[in-house]
């Protein structure tokens, strides 16, 4: 039976500096991109760090700086393409600065956000990147203190970073009108959200315009479909359809499927967000592109400025949206 052995011992710190020749002070300041130590000196000290497989003790630096170095990041739910993407752009861009990330999904509950925030801020995250689920709630109280940015929502007291999304509703509104459609239906998001309703009231309003509002329900973001939604669907009534987000238009299309219709010969569809599956689907899915890799990185360098300048404004960013023309949506003659 093989010996077990004892994993190697972590070279401290005042072994670095006396490999290397220099203080302890010197050390600490190399290794930690502080303090008066000369850039050769500096050099020299961090291949010794490097050679000895040195490696900081985060917990104690924590403990002396009050910073762990970490940022959490909080979304409703990673199952949606739409939050992969986002959630690895934000992980690269807190790398660039130094950080990691702690990432949870709160699974579009609102006890499971609260718990997570809780447990992120038991674990001393320096700042919060969030992604409510609802536009109210507990969250915002037990995260006073923490820096905080917040995804999505244009919640006061906050940095924001958002997407045009109004601009998107009447873009697809406007699409589906130079079609030649008339009678639309609209399936929008979680009434709770603030974005979805931007989306959806700005289609409607497009479409009242110029066109016929033959129905308006609301849907999860999600591919399974409410009752009254599959009910309105049922109704063979729209033409044309407008989603509040591309999970939402593919769970319509394949309904639509199911009742023996075609998309896009008997019924449009127009989606939200432009999440990978848009483009891989059968039909490709006409909808509006969100910039969301824009965003998240933006959303990292809001943190990073928050965190380093707390009593500066607080600041809301948003970004323009596209159309994005594919396969889904047929021109009537």
């Amino acid at each position: 039976m093989a010996k077990s052995e004892d994993p190697p011992r972590r070279a401290t710190l005042k072994e670095v500096a006396k490999a290397a020749g220099v203080s302890l002070a010197s050390a600490s300041y190399a290794i930690n991109g502080a303090g008066s130590v000369g850039e050769a000196t500096r050099e020299h000290i961090l291949k010794v760090a490097a050679e000895l497989g040195y490696r900081p003790n985060q917990s104690a630096k924590a403990m002396k700086t009050g910073k762990t170095g970490a940022i959490g990041l909080i979304v409703p739910d990673l199952t949606n393409p739409f939050f992969p993407g986002l959630a690895q752009v934000v992980i690269q861009a807190a790398r660039a600065h130094g950080y990691s990330v702690f990432l949870t999904d709160t699974e579009g509950s609102t006890e499971e956000e609260e718990r997570a925030v809780n447990l992120m801020i038991d674990h001393g995250v320096d700042g919060v990147i969030w992604f409510p689920i609802a536009d109210d709630g507990p969250v915002g109280k037990l995260i006073e203190g923490v820096p905080t940015v917040v995804l999505d929502r244009n919640l006061p007291g906050y940095d924001v970073i958002q997407a045009d999304y109004a601009d998107g509703g009447r873009l697809a509104a406007e699409h589906l009108l130079a079609a030649g459609h008339v009678n639309i239906g609209v399936i929008s998001g979680p009434h709770a959200a603030s974005s979805a309703r931007q989306r959806a009231e700005a289609a409607i309003s497009t479409v009242r315009e110029r066109g016929n509002l033959v129905w308006h329900v609301h849907n999860a973001y999600s591919l399974d479909l409410e009752p009254e939604v599959a009910k309105a669907l049922d109704s063979r009534t729209a033409t044309a359809v407008i989603t509040g987000a591309d999970l939402i238009a593919i769970g319509a299309m394949r309904h639509i499927r199911g009742l023996g219709q075609s998309v896009p010969d008997d019924v449009s569809v127009v989606g939200f967000d432009d999440i990978p599956w848009a483009q891989l689907h059968t039909p490709a899915l006409t909808t509006i592109d969100m910039p969301v890799e824009d965003m998240a990185a933006a959303a990292v360098e809001a943190l990073i400025r928050r965190m380093s300048a707390r009593g500066e404004p607080r600041r809301r960013v948003v970004f323009n949206v596209e159309l994005v023309s594919r396969d889904s949506v047929r021109v009537l003659t």
